[in-house]
This record gives C-alpha cells, structure tokens and sequence, in this order.
C-alpha cells in the first residue's frame, strides 16, 4: 500500500464545516478520513457520502453491538454508502452476523479489541478479569475466526496480533502520537514509525493533524515517516 492509502485521519471535530475546511486544507496530500460518533451526529453520515462520492476513502467508527438482526441491517446500510471500512465491538455473535451481512462487498470489517484510552485497570473497573493484552489477543483470535476483515487495537499489541491474523487482515491502530505530542486521553500511544514496525497497516491519526495550525504539514509529516518507514522494512 501507498502511505496514503496507511493514514487515516480522523475527523473528530465538532462540525461539518470545520470538517470540510480539514479536508479542503488538506487537498490531495491525503485520501482516507474516518468519521466517528461526534461528527456523525452533526451530519457526518452525508459527508462520508460526499466524501466517497469524492474519491475518498472513509472509515465509520461506529462501533456497533446489538442483537444479530440489528447489526445484519445495519451493516446492510453501511454497504451501500460505500464506505471503506467500518467497526463492531469483537463479540462473537456481533461479528458473525456482520460477516453475513457484508459478504460478497468490498467493505472491511475491522473488530474493535479494547479501546486504547483503556488500561488494565480499567477493564478491571468495567468487571474484565485479565489483563488488556489477554483480552485483545483473545478478541483477535474470535475475529480471526470469524472472517473480519481486520482488527482494531492499540500499536502496543500489533506484533502480537499480527502472530494471531497472520498478514492478510487489516491491523488499524489508533492512539498515534508523532514524536513530542500531547497523549490527551489516550494511555497506550506509539509513534508511527514504531506502530509500522509493529505490524500496523493502518495508522488512524486525529488530533495531531485537526488540531494542527498547518493541517496539510502535519499530515505530509506523518505520511513521510510512514513511507520511510514501511519503505525501510
């Protein structure tokens, strides 16, 4: 893959216009945005239209878990729009029943493991037993099994997901933090030399770009270190 086609810049904004000036400020230097709870519900569906209809490409963030004919009619929906790829919480069930429904599309179902601003205690807080990487690399092997087309997760646990799905699924890691930036709510972050290194295909990045005084700067900026570094592998 081209380093465009590796960083996914999230659009976690409040607006749809300040969502279309990123994009517009961008340009051509990126191709791929994800679109996530806050922008979808200030109209964020109808851009990821517009943006595929564009020639972007667009990940939904929208994290579904519900009973099997809900998230089958759901991601029914989701196909149609065009999108390019889309999450649902790693539950076995949520994930066979997407797999059903999206087969035979190009959309990419990716397993949402355990949130990177999460860490070992909280999922102790939310009743988990284990440990953060315990469960990730248990969810990993459920989407593995269960034909996802990729797997969220923090860059901390790539190389060890990538010994579980092998080469061919998508690895997509958020919590990306180019060297000297704020973490912000986000516990286990990784540059994106490192998360490349890793095993990540994909780098999901936010805040260092949207919040950045030279949107398009702050993108090139990464998409060089992704490119050197994916080149140097």
């Amino acid at each position: 893959m081209e380093a465009k086609e590796r960083l996914i810049i999230g659009l976690d904004v409040p607006s749809i216009g300040e969502a279309e000036t990123i994009v517009s400020a961008i340009g051509n230097a990126a191709s791929f945005y994800k679109i996530g709870y806050q922008l979808a519900f200030a109209g964020g569906l109808e851009l990821a239209r517009d943006l595929v209809a564009d020639g972007k490409r667009v990940f939904l963030d929208m994290k579904l878990l519900d009973i099997d004919n809900t998230i089958s009619r759901g991601v029914d929906n989701i196909v149609k729009m065009g999108v390019t790829m889309t999450t649902i919480h790693a539950y076995p069930k949520a994930m066979k029943a997407a797999v059903e429904a999206a087969q035979g599309s190009d959309l990419c179902l990716l397993a949402v493991s355990v949130l990177t601003s999460m860490d070992d205690r909280d999922l102790q807080d939310a009743g988990y037993c284990g440990t953060t990487g315990g469960l990730v690399a248990k969810r990993a092997r459920q989407a593995f099994d269960a034909g996802m087309g990729g797997v969220v997760a923090s860059a901390h646990e790539a190389a060890k997901i990538r010994e579980i799905i092998g080469s061919k699924m998508a690895l997509v890691t958020p919590g990306i933090r180019p060297q000297g930036s704020a973490h912000g709510d986000q516990k286990r972050v990784m540059t994106p030399r490192d998360a490349i290194q890793a095993g990540a295909s994909h780098l999901v990045v936010a805040r260092p770009i949207v919040k950045a005084s030279d949107c398009k700067g702050a993108a090139e900026q990464i998409l060089s270190e992704i490119e050197n570094t994916a080149g140097g592998k």
